[in-house]
């Protein structure tokens, strides 16, 4: 219990700022507020007004108290008019905040770094997300208009109270309350042990469901359909029994409430009826004490539910403040500029580099790429290769050595501005859910339609999407499942022939083509390439004979350099992969 205040007040702190950028309006709401429950409160007062004037024991003549009742009409619609007022203009206070919070969270994981998002997993924080945005929707409201009015209310009718009637009636009221509140607090902080674990297993069997789905054609190839479901369920069982412990420990707490109210009104009735025995208490007065009663305890009933979702809702956010805590791992150094481009000459210079200190993968490499040239990596898979385009685009950082850009370490300039003078044609090409043309214009979003069938054009795409029957319109699926894995890459080459970048990395760009389109796309690519600063990542030798420079890595070390001729020459590393592709090919 200890442990969770800090941070529950930790967490209503973040959200200050929010709520005080309406300042305007969260004060004209809480002025509605204060007319509405001043409203309430008199309420009674004028019922028992209204009672006493027709008390035919009190007074010997009956007349029709019409100013009273008029009053309380009046009161009653003041109460309601202004509630209504309150939550009008507090709306957009409200709203603004969960999309300001909303679209912070959403750039703050796109600043995270490559090592986060490789690790994350997507459905559980996507659920982190929604369910924080909805508690912060509850928290304010319910905080600010329900938690707050409740116990101005309580001060207000227990004065009233103590300054009209016997101390007792006061103290009472007051013991009831104090020990409801006691009791709540104390039961939904016991609670809450049960809520987290719903929500952790939530998460996780959120994450395990857009997992598998996203890995459909994968469980249909090995026919894991029960399995799957198995693993899910596995998930569900468990969120099952931390929901049958929330709900039982809720209907305990619920007892204990209506257990304490109960002998709290049943005391304060004995006492007043006592009283109109005695005649020390006319009718009216029974009648503002039962009124006052339900005035409070209808609320405070409901005190003890919003409590509970408060807290609920604290436990919601918890996780989605945790995302936004999360450390930037690749930061903007506080001097950086943005990259001067001046022909594109990128040197590698004695780069050491690890994903962990247990794992090091580049091993004092360096290299240079003049502006203009093409330079070819090769080697096994696991050399490093695609590691070198990862810190080129600054995904990581390295940990020894540096990376130049025209002269400029790329850790001093902007990732901005590093990452627009560099275009790549991935391995692995993941599209958008949406059309061919959308994902090919994502490189330029402001191109023209001839831009963009003229990059098409040249990634030898065009020809096959005017064929569709929806053309350009034609949407890609979810990751691009409807293309098969070649009409994925030439997409993929389109938009970055579309972003005309200074820099062009191709990591193993035509390894999902046949022999024709690779054949095609290769003279494509050579075309682009031309005036160019290139990094062509490949396996199949085939594909780079016409760099200007091939190295090849073995175990994160070069081992080897020339261009093509001059490695066959030399009869090592090189040499020994070109002949065993060849015979392979043959």
């Amino acid at each position: 219990m200890t442990e969770s205040r800090p941070k529950d007040w930790q967490t209503i702190r973040s959200l200050l700022p929010y709520l005080w950028e309406y300042k305007g309006r969260v004060l004209l709401a809480i002025a509605c507020l204060i007319i509405a429950k001043i409203a309430s409160v008199w309420v009674p007062l004028v019922l028992k007004d209204i009672v006493d004037s027709l008390d035919s024991t009190q007074t010997a003549v009956i007349v029709l108290p019409v100013a009273f009742l008029m009053a309380y009409g009046g009161l009653r619609l003041t109460n309601v008019v202004f509630s209504e007022l309150r939550d009008v203009i507090f709306a957009k206070v409200t709203q603004r905040a969960i999309r300001r919070l909303a679209i912070q969270v959403f750039r703050h994981l796109h600043s995270l770094s490559l090592r986060f998002h490789l690790e994350r997993q997507t459905g559980g924080v996507s659920r982190d997300i929604e369910r924080g945005t909805r508690g912060i929707s509850f928290l304010l409201n319910f905080m600010l208009f329900n938690i707050l009015p409740t116990l101005a209310e309580i001060a207000l009718v227990t004065g009233i109270l103590l300054y009209k009637y016997d101390y007792w009636f006061a103290a009472v009221t007051l013991s009831t309350i104090v020990l409801y509140v006691l009791w709540s607090i104390w039961a939904t902080e016991w609670r809450m042990r049960f809520r987290r674990r719903m929500n952790d297993a939530d998460s996780s069997a959120n994450t395990r469901a857009i997992d598998s789905l996203l890995n459909y054609e994968t469980v249909k190839y090995f026919g894991n359909e029960d399995f799957e479901a198995k693993r899910y369920d596995d998930n569900m069982s468990t969120w099952e029994k931390a929901a049958i412990l929330n709900q039982t420990s809720l209907s305990l707490l619920n007892f204990g409430q209506g257990f304490i109210i109960a002998i709290g009104v049943t005391l304060l009735m004995i006492l007043a009826s006592q009283n109109v025995v005695d005649k020390t208490m006319t009718m009216g007065d029974l009648v503002l004490v039962n009124a006052y009663l339900l005035q409070l305890y209808m609320p405070l009933g409901f005190l003890g539910f919003v409590y509970r979702e408060i807290k609920n809702s604290l436990a919601d956010m918890e996780k989605m403040f945790k995302l936004l805590h999360q450390n930037e791992e690749i930061k903007d150094a506080p001097y950086a500029k943005p990259l001067d481009l001046n022909g594109g000459r990128v040197v590698f210079k004695n780069v050491n580099f690890g994903y962990t200190p247990k794992r090091q993968i580049l091993q004092d490499v360096s290299f240079e790429i003049a502006p203009g040239k093409k330079l070819a990596v090769v080697g096994s898979s696991g050399a490093g290769k695609s590691t070198l385009s990862r810190l080129l685009f600054r995904f990581y950082d390295v940990d020894q050595g540096s990376i130049l850009i025209d002269e400029q370490d790329i850790r001093s300039v902007t990732q901005t501005s590093l990452r627009a003078a560099i275009g790549i044609v991935p391995q692995d090409t993941v599209l958008f859910n949406d059309t061919i043309y959308y994902n090919i214009a994502y490189a330029n979003p402001e191109a023209s339609e001839e831009q963009v069938h003229k990059a098409a054009k040249l990634a030898h795409i065009h020809e096959f999407v005017t064929a569709l029957p929806e053309g350009y319109e034609t949407l890609v699926g979810e990751r691009g499942l409807k293309l098969s894995g070649g009409e994925k890459q030439r997409v993929a080459i389109a938009r970055t022939i579309l972003k005309n970048p200074r820099i062009l990395i191709f990591d193993e760009a035509t390894s999902a083509l046949d022999s024709k389109s690779e054949k095609a796309i290769l003279a494509a690519l050579k075309e682009i390439a031309q005036n160019h600063t290139t990094l062509v990542i490949a396996h199949r030798l085939s594909t780079v004979i016409d760099a200007d420079t091939i190295l090849v890595m073995e175990n994160g070390a070069i081992v080897e350099g020339g261009n093509h001729r001059q490695l066959l020459k030399k009869n090592e590393f090189y040499a020994r992969m070109w002949e065993l592709q060849q015979q392979e090919r043959e």
